[in-house]
């Protein structure tokens, strides 16, 4: 990256430099100037007198609050660590910068550097406001024989005190560890250990600490014993990733009933906000994996001659591979028991669906199971509920399909969304910080679909899934909610993130070389597995293509010491429960490195997008989604059976999610879908000099153009009549893939990173 420095700066020579920062919002720095009592450099900012304008007076403060030092990457000291340069501070602020954002300023710098100093490659910086800044980035303009130099920051840079060493940034160079430049090496490897920490204490907000600890922060029993929870993680028992240590609603422009076909249920299961779950039914009946030494016969009652087929028979429909199941059985039958000593009342649902001739899919079966009476081991009773269009046996249909529905939000909530994206996201993340340096071609990959992930956890662990929480006061499992995820991810396989993967596992896709894609749907109108799969090989396009200008054979991926402590950290300790499965990557080869970072990426960008910004198009409707169900089948000669007789409203009513639990709901999925103004999307970065490297630029131009390309191809399907299973009956086109979103709730957009 740097050439040879002789004869490149006269004595006294300045680099001029542009510091781009963003204030903080709840406390802007004209008002930190007045508040911050301070020494900088022997000037106490407490004497610091308000000139007559705000933008005199930040100008003013900020030249005596924030300074910064270059250090060299070309010439080193005697202990062999680059130069650092002098403090120098803030000057005159930027008016007119035409790339500046809303809330953003641009400061002039200037630093002394000669000859003697070499090449800056990084910088200090030190905050002495008692208020944080966000510091975007600096550009150093007219290096001599170099150019511009840019560093990409995008940090919060808090007081300088409570710091133990100085922040420090590195410019937009990439380099693998052995390839660093000497003057840098030690820096490098000084930042990666103040991000790891010591692995005790408090995890502060000015912490840069990215450190692990299980999910033993989501009771409270010293405020109810009632909210005492398990402790996920670290166990056999109760396996989970581990975390960091740290009015008015618009209405669905839906028709009214159309949520109470069997079409659009059917359809919600292939187009709707949890597509990843159903599968292609390989035997008859539907079998049960949970062990019978415990929980006995838990084979399905379902029998072939009550199944309206078209004409098939069971055989058949196997053979052609018609047939398909979504299946929620086993996940929470060792639950029910349990759930239904609470205010709620829950079945164990299978749904047998079966392929029309058009394409789409229509339900044939439901099962509804609950424990038997006479303990576990005596395996379930079951009832089989058949379609029906008439009469009270309609709205039996009817009240079954809201208990399958019921199944579905809560499994979508807390295993699809919240454990397979945000959860098991956390610990890459948290290993990421702790051993690739800034420097480090795969950190420059990765680290955008990381952003604000850790702060949203945090979040979702003190809001939503904490005992008492939103989730466990509003979903049907209550205080088993997250319980029930650890049994989940105990068969997660991480392989298995990646599309093309869990296609074929689920029986939706068989492998074809001839098919787009390498793979056949079984579903040809999947919506979900159609743009998905355009998307996934964008995005493995892209890592391939990058990742293949650092590392030009396995040896290289072999030899990066600080990748092969990235792994191995975020598998046997981030992923430490999971850590002796044999589908583990060993991160050996190339391809494997490929196929892990287009993993990361595809599971924080593309799969939370599927699974989270339909919630208020879908949910927000409470009728198409409830998410707990208060009371079971009416039996005959009860008053509920007779209220059921009369009125299938009043009794579908009665049994879903109560209106304060809606309330609840609706206030929360409403948040969720929504698009932030400073999203920044799949094909996007933050700031366009993430790198200095122009092969990989060029490689993410064309990323980008290609899912342009995508977007204008997604949308001209929906516009296809022939292609039923896009809009359905709720005339609600099939969007959420669409790479790109303006802000707001828009029902599309893959933001690069789980930040919601």
């Amino acid at each position: 990256m740097f050439g040879s420095v002789r004869g490149l700066f006269e004595k006294g020579h300045k680099i001029k430099g542009t510091v781009v920062l963003m204030r903080k919002n709840v406390l802007d720095f004209n008002t930190a100037a007045e508040l911050t009592k301070a020494n900088v450099g022997g000037i106490q900012s407490s004497g610091f007198k308000v000139v007559g304008s705000t933008l005199d007076n930040l100008t003013a403060f900020l030249g005596r609050s924030v300074s910064l030092q270059l250090i060299s990457a070309t010439k080193p000291h005697a202990n062999g660590k680059g130069i650092v340069g002098k403090d120098t501070f803030l000057e005159g602020i930027i008016i007119s910068l035409p790339t500046l954002g809303a809330g953003e300023s641009a400061f002039n710098i200037h630093f002394e550097w000669d000859d003697s100093m070499g090449i800056p490659g990084a910088f200090y910086i030190k905050n002495y406001m008692q208020v944080e800044f966000f510091l975007k980035s600096l550009t150093l303009e007219d290096v001599p024989n170099h150019g511009t130099i840019r560093f990409v920051c995008n940090s919060w840079v808090y007081n300088s005190k409570l710091y133990k060493s100085p922040r420090i940034f590195f410019a937009n160079h990439t380099y693998l560890p052995s390839k660093t430049p000497a003057p840098l090496a030690e820096y490098r490897e000084e930042e990666l250990k103040n991000l790891r920490g010591d692995g005790t204490g408090e995890r502060k907000e000015h912490d840069r600490i990215y450190d692990y600890d299980v999910y033993n922060d989501l009771g409270n029993p010293d405020r109810d014993e009632d909210l005492a929870r398990p402790i996920l993680g670290g166990s056999t028992t109760h396996p989970y990733p581990r975390r960091g240590r740290t009015g008015r609603y618009p209405t669905i422009k839906v028709s009214k009933s159309a949520w109470m076909t069997d079409e659009e249920f059917a359809r919600e299961m292939i187009a709707g906000v949890n597509p990843g779950v159903i599968r292609g039914l390989q035997e008859f009946p539907p079998k049960s994996n949970l062990d019978p030494e415990i929980y006995g016969d838990q084979t399905s009652k379902i029998t072939a001659n009550v199944l309206d087929l078209d004409g098939c028979t069971v055989d058949e429909a196997l053979a052609r591979k018609r047939l398909f199941v979504l299946d929620y059985h086993d996940i929470f039958m060792p639950y029910v028991r349990q759930i239904n000593q609470t205010y709620a009342k829950a079945y164990a649902t299978r749904t047998i669906l079966f392929l029309k001739e058009n394409g789409t899919l229509k339900p044939v079966v439901i099962e509804l199971s609950l424990p038997h009476p006479d303990g576990d081991k005596s395996g379930a009773v079951s009832q089989v509920i058949l379609p029906a269009k008439e009469g009270v046996e309609s709205t039996i249909w009817l009240l079954a399909k809201a208990y399958v529905v019921v199944n579905d939000s809560c499994y979508h909530q807390l295993m699809s969304h919240w454990l397979n994206t945000h959860a098991v996201m956390e610990p890459f993340i948290i290993a990421t910080h702790r051993h690739l340096s800034a420097l480090h071609p795969i950190y420059k990959l990765l680290t955008p679909h990381y952003r604000d992930t850790m702060n949203i956890n945090a979040l979702a662990r003190q809001l939503l899934v904490n005992a008492d929480g939103i989730i466990e006061k509003s979903f049907l499992p209550s205080k088993y909610s997250v319980e029930m995820s650890s049994a989940v991810y105990n068969n997660w396989v991480f392989t298995d993130q990646a599309l093309p993967e869990d296609l074929i596992k689920r029986g939706m896709a068989i492998k074809d070389p001839s098919a787009p894609h390498g793979l056949r749907l079984l579903i040809e109108d999947y919506p979900y597995a159609v743009d998905g799969l355009q998307i996934w090989d964008a995005i493995k396009t892209w890592v391939q293509e990058y990742v293949s200008l650092y590392y030009a054979k396995d040896d290289d991926v072999k030899s990066d010491s600080e990748l092969q402590h990235w792994w191995k950290e975020a598998v046997e300790k981030g992923h430490g429960d999971l850590k002796d499965k044999p589908w583990w990557p060993k991160l050996q080869k190339l391809e494997e490195l490929v196929e892990v970072c287009t993993i990361i990426i595809w599971t924080a960008s593309a799969l939370h997008a599927a699974v989270n910004f339909g919630q208020y198009p879908y949910g927000g409707f409470i009728l198409n989604r409830p998410t707990t169900s208060r009371r079971l089948l009416p039996e005959q000669g009860t008053a509920e059976y007779e209220e059921m007789v009369k009125s299938h409203q009043k009794a579908y009513l009665r049994t879903i999610t109560s209106k304060y639990q809606t309330l609840i709901d609706l206030s929360v999925i409403e948040i969720l879908s929504r698009h932030a103004s400073d999203e920044v999307y799949l094909g996007q970065r933050e700031n366009p000099h993430w790198t200095s490297d122009s092969k990989a630029l060029q490689a993410f131009q064309k990323f980008g153009n290609k899912l342009k390309e995508i977007e204008e191809k997604l949308s001209s399907k929906n516009n296809d009549s022939s292609l039923s299973n896009r809009v359905g009956p709720v005339q609600m086109p099939y969007t959420l893939l669409h790479p790109t979103s303006n802000e707001g709730l828009t029902f599309r957009g893959i933001p690069n990173s789980i930040s919601i």
